[in-house]
């Protein structure tokens, strides 16, 4: 007669099974895990302890509490440029990125010839904006004996300003440069504007929605959560902007101050002045700025992201 196996004996056994899956998963994960320890949770919690502490490369380090923190907001009228540097940096550049983004995938979602290659071309600058060779070229491009000043002297504009140096107009060379690089967000637009049914661009055109009203009653709508992910996206990376501002600048926060971004404040109080404790509290002060950043702008677009059950 077949004995049928107890109801505790089969916990045993699924617990044995579920046991022997959890340890082959924490194998399979731990090059991973231990990565994130080693290579981000390690020196992330360094720096933390180095915030409260006057380290520098010709001693050891000497707890002094909130001392650094206090030095930033009270004592250091830099650290106010860099702030106000960033944040204006980060109101310009992204909505630019945006826009450019949603003008193009418009554009591209009508049916044009050959989209893969467009695409493709349109991304490019993507995957090279953020590079040094890149940074160099914009040098040559906003120079006193640049590009720029070439194309207006044909026609008929003299100009011999380096927009690079000038305080007025540096900031603003870098934010056609990050506006340059609206091929990622681009995609993910158009991709969305793919997925959205014909369906309701018909219905609208039979009750006399024009075109623009049709992109703005329909499409912007159902794209909001993929505009949100790329302000996002984009919000973080501008806070985090360093490349551009250090070579266009030479590493010295340009004229005025107008390119130090708080990115190369830290480069320079960390690896210029050698002061690793000043430096890891403005690096901390980064971080939280970004989590206020991304925190405020979720809270305050909650309301008019329309997502697919709310579509």
């Amino acid at each position: 007669m077949l004995q049928v196996p107890s109801r505790s004996l089969q916990r045993r056994g699924l617990a044995r099974r579920i046991g022997s899956e959890n340890i082959a998963a924490l194998l399979f994960l731990s090059p991973f895990l231990l990565g994130l320890i080693i290579i981000v949770a390690g020196p992330m919690l360094t720096s933390l302890y180095f915030s409260f502490t006057n380290y520098s490369a010709s001693g050891t380090a000497k707890w002094v509490g909130f001392d650094n923190y206090v030095r930033a907001f009270t004592k250091d009228p830099r650290f106010w440029r860099a702030a106000r540097t960033t944040g204006l940096y980060v109101l310009l550049a992204v909505p630019t990125v945006i826009v450019f983004a949603l003008i193009l995938a418009a554009l591209l979602n009508r049916g044009v010839r050959a989209l893969t290659v467009y695409r493709a071309m349109f991304y490019v600058p993507s995957l090279i904006g953020g590079s040094v060779a890149i940074a160099l070229l914009w040098r040559r491009i906003f120079g006193a004996n640049g590009l720029l000043n070439a194309l207006l002297a044909m026609v008929g504009i003299e100009s011999h300003t380096s927009w690079i140096g000038s305080p007025s107009t540096s900031l603003m060379t870098l934010v056609v440069l990050h506006g340059w690089q609206f091929g990622s967000a681009m995609i993910i637009f158009l991709a969305g504007m793919r997925q959205i049914p014909q369906s309701y661009y018909e219905a609208a055109t039979i009750d006399g929605a024009t075109k623009f009203q049709c992109f703005y009653k329909i499409t912007l709508p159902l794209l909001t959560p993929l505009i949100l992910f790329s302000t996002v996206m984009n919000t973080v990376a501008a806070f985090q902007a360093f490349n551009a501002a250090y070579v266009v600048s030479a590493g010295s926060g340009g004229p005025a101050d107008s390119l130090l971004f708080f990115t190369l404040y830290i480069y320079q109080q960390g690896f210029v002045n050698f002061n690793f404790g000043y430096a890891s509290a403005l690096g901390w002060l980064l971080i939280v700025a970004i989590a206020v950043a991304v925190s405020v702008l979720l809270l305050a677009t909650r309301r008019f992201i329309h997502y697919g059950e709310n579509a």
